[in-house]
């Protein structure tokens, strides 16, 4: 039974983008911290960059989703 309201969705889903974008912020400074390094390790900024397009792809897929539920509200 699905009992939250367009509104209620859309604020869960923004909620969860806005943590991803936290999640993605922090890997942005775990690479700028990589890479200042004398030695920066290439396994840590290929996972690094691996994990920030991951989270990319998540809020780009969240966005669509708010997508209809804004547009179904309007």
């Amino acid at each position: 039974m699905n009992t939250l309201s367009n509104e209620e969705k859309l604020q869960v889903i923004n909620s969860r983008i806005k943590s991803l974008n936290y999640n993605k912020y922090n890997l942005d400074i775990d690479l700028i911290v990589e890479n200042a390094k004398a030695s920066p390790v290439a396994a840590t900024i290929s996972s690094l960059n691996t994990s920030i397009s991951e989270v990319n792809s998540q809020i780009a897929a969240l966005t669509t989703e708010a997508a209809k539920y804004t547009s179904e509200e309007a």
